[in-house]
């Protein structure tokens, strides 16, 4: 186990709960924005600078302490579980050459988490989905992390939403504030005041309701769901009992309203800080050029380039 894992021991003091330590990112899909690139790679495996967007997620996961992560893989894809594996061969060259920051750089995608996987034959929704991690789960809790968004490290959201699902024992959810244009894009939730025993956690909210990507006339808010979710392990009955909704496919949002209607407790943390959306690729171009440009070895002379390039027209000249 990685040394970054949680102990499964560890509960919150005021419950006596456990905190999630296992975490299941579903990257099953065919990612047809992305084609043809994401014929043959994985989107999941696209590069932001030098490092995949499925590394930044794990990566966000072992911050918050959790050190076992299952990937809901799909066919051809095999390559993402590869990444997080040893290169003996690679790394026996880099040593010889003495370049340690690369070797560091190959071996510590294998040091990060334990990396388990489970094949999604059929892409069904990602309700479906999440449902192929119940023999890895268990009875526990536990966190899903979508494989196309990710948070800065410095403004980490996980560790809060573990914990406010460990003083809940419910559904802990994420939500960001979008353009009340943009909400047929997104699961919207309408919500109330939380619990004043729970707001030390951070800008919490008790759910009333979600709805799948409304009309912005029917929208209950503009608050978005963001792809983070703490789940109990009463999700897995609820999948099983969800009736394929939006698209044809079973929907993680409806089986969540199913637990909710039946007096399972659903909060959430509002989400002020950084998110990257590498999903579609307008939003994937707007991850590399913003962590680009705050590298500390790239982000100088990349800022330079680019403030040249659009001060410069189509012909070329540099504009005033």
């Amino acid at each position: 186990m990685s040394e970054h894992s949680a102990n499964p021991s560890t509960a919150t003091a005021a419950t006596g709960r456990s905190r999630a330590v296992k975490a299941v990112i579903p990257a099953a899909g065919l990612a047809t924005r992305f084609l043809p690139a994401t014929k043959a790679v994985p989107k999941e495996l696209l590069p932001v600078v030098d490092r995949p967007v499925l590394q930044y997620i794990v990566e966000e996961a072992t911050q918050a302490g959790i050190g076992d992560v299952l990937l809901i893989t799909g066919r051809g894809k095999t390559s993402m579980v590869d990444h997080f594996d040893r290169r003996p061969d690679l790394e026996a060259r880099l040593e010889a050459k003495g370049d340690t920051e690369r070797l560091a750089a190959v071996r510590g995608p294998s040091e990060l988490a334990e990396i388990y996987t489970c094949r999604q034959p059929e892409q069904l929704g990602l309700g479906h989905a999440v449902g192929y991690a119940e023999s890895h789960v268990g009875d526990q809790p536990f966190a899903v992390l979508l494989g196309d968004e990710f948070v800065k490290p410095a403004e980490p959201l996980l560790p809060a939403m573990l914990e406010l699902q460990a003083r809940t024992g419910g559904v802990v959810l994420a939500f960001f504030e979008v353009d009340p244009a943009e909400t047929k894009r997104y699961g919207i939730a309408s919500v109330e005041p939380a619990e004043a025993e729970l707001t030390d956690i951070g800008e919490v909210v008790r759910v009333t309701g979600m709805v799948e990507k409304p009309k912005p006339e029917d929208a209950p808010s503009n608050l978005a769901v963001l792809g983070r979710y703490v789940l109990p392990a009463s999700i897995f009955d609820a999948i099983r009992r969800t009736e394929p909704g939006s698209g044809g496919e079973i929907q993680l949002t409806d089986a969540m309203e199913l637990l909710r209607n039946e007096g399972t407790p659903v909060h959430a943390i509002v989400y002020r800080g950084t998110r990257y959306d590498t999903g579609m690729p307008l939003g994937y171009l707007q991850t590399v050029v913003q962590i680009a440009a705050e590298r500390d070895d790239l982000g100088a002379e990349f800022r330079k380039w680019l403030a040249e390039f659009v001060n410069t027209d189509a012909s070329g000249v540099t504009g005033t």
